[in-house]
């Protein structure tokens, strides 16, 4: 099972496409990368049993059983009995679990018993995992001089050719001074979805104005 992680991004519809503070002007290239921020788990996997000197579920053994399933530089690792019980909960001393080299319990550092038999996942970024996502490259059309900031997919889709894709999984949007996150700087947004696009208007701000924002999409990496 493969599980996507992601952080501080907008997905899906958060508010209706009520547009009644008008629309202004407009002004860019697809770019492809993938963000650090997001991590997906390859499936479970359990080579040894504890029954000789432990259970030793490393790395580069896991990688000879299973050729191309687990992607170059894993950045992290989880552990779990085949009874789904954690490393602590199932009370092992001294294991080894490492992302690089991956996880190893000895039976002569239990007191009592042998080592609990464990599988074990690797976390890594995409590409590797299916369901990466392409984030496209950062796009300012509006200055809040108007009614408002008013980023809208139509719009950049418009002003930008085959650069943003048609249904986009993500948004992401930062004020462009000093890159705030937008869920950071206590603005009401008008719109703040990945289908619709981002808008702050004016008359919706406490202060009566909107920080001036970048928005960026992310796509389906086969896009």
């Amino acid at each position: 099972m493969i599980k996507l992680l992601s952080v501080a991004i907008v997905a899906g519809s958060l508010f209706g496409p009520d547009l009644s503070c008008a629309l202004p002007p407009v002004e860019q290239e697809w770019t492809c990368d993938y963000p650090t921020h997001i991590q997906c788990w390859t499936d479970w996997f359990d080579r040894d049993d504890p029954s000789a000197t432990g259970d030793w579920e490393t790395l580069n053994d896991l990688r000879k059983d299973n050729p191309g399933k687990i992607c170059p530089k894993p950045v992290d690792i989880e552990a779990r009995t085949l009874s789904g019980l954690s490393v602590a909960q199932a009370g092992d001393l001294h294991t080894q679990s490492d992302p690089t080299v991956g996880f190893i319990c000895k039976n002569q550092d239990q007191p009592t018993k042998m080592c609990n038999d464990y599988r074990v996942r690797f976390s890594c970024h995409p590409p590797f995992c299916g369901g990466g996502v392409c984030w496209t490259k950062w796009y300012d059309h509006d200055d809040p001089s108007g009614t408002g900031d008013w980023e809208t997919l139509s719009d950049l889709k418009t002003a930008n050719t085959e650069q943003i894709c048609d249904f986009p999984l993500y948004i992401e949007a930062v004020t462009t001074d000093t890159l705030t996150p937008a869920i950071s700087t206590g603005e009401i947004f008008h719109l703040y979805n990945p289908t619709q696009g981002f808008v702050c208007c004016k008359e919706d701000q406490k202060s009566g104005t909107c920080h001036d924002y970048k928005v960026r999409f992310g796509c389906p990496c086969e896009y």
